[in-house]
């Protein structure tokens, strides 16, 4: 991708757009980057942001910062990550740095508390719309390891309370172990041809 000043302004002004106008935290900006940048801009192919997601969701830290990072990297290097870094924290720090002022007046305020509790509702149904999201293109690839992880994790987490960063971290290592072998099984096909 050519990577000039139109670029990373272009890049610059979607992520702190999207940042803005993100209310629920990282797990509802990740659907809006896809629709931004593999919909909208086609700068990035699906499976390419389903990685980065992964990627971006078992790294320490905020996931949308993450997410923003590897995106920005991914398009036009170490100024991009840069650039959509700076992009997806401005917002959230100009914004939390209103709030902070005026907090202790409308912090019992009854419309504050409802429109609270309406954002409450949207952002569960964004959270929604992501899991079924990620896990439809789990189920769709018909591979029947990443299948026995997704259910294997959620029965982990939800039922056993296992913690989750353990659950992230096994199956990280399951995922790259399965890797290491199809890439091994691949070069043994190649050399028997």
């Amino acid at each position: 991708m050519k990577t000039d000043i139109r670029t990373y302004r272009k890049l610059f002004l979607s992520t702190f757009q999207l940042s803005a106008c993100t209310f629920g935290g990282g797990f509802v900006m990740i659907p809006l980057m896809k629709k931004k940048f593999v919909d909208g801009l086609h700068w990035i192919e699906e499976q390419e942001m389903m990685d980065l997601t992964a990627i971006a969701q078992s790294s320490p830290g905020a996931i949308a910062v993450n997410a923003a990072i590897l995106v920005g990297y991914r398009l036009a290097g170490i100024t991009g990550a840069l650039v959509t870094a700076l992009a997806s924290v401005l917002p959230p720090l100009i914004i939390i740095s209103i709030i902070s002022c005026f907090y202790k007046a409308f912090r019992e305020h009854a419309l504050v508390t409802m429109v609270m509790v309406g954002m409450l509702a949207g952002v569960a149904a964004v959270l929604c719309d992501v899991v079924l999201t990620m896990g439809a293109s789990v189920v769709k690839e018909r591979k029947v390891l990443p299948i026995m992880i997704l259910a294997a994790s959620f029965i982990a987490v939800h039922f056993f309370k296992i913690n989750i960063g353990l659950v992230i971290l096994v199956c990280g290592v399951l995922g790259a172990a399965d890797s290491f072998r199809q890439k091994k099984r691949k070069e043994k096909e190649r050399d028997l041809c």
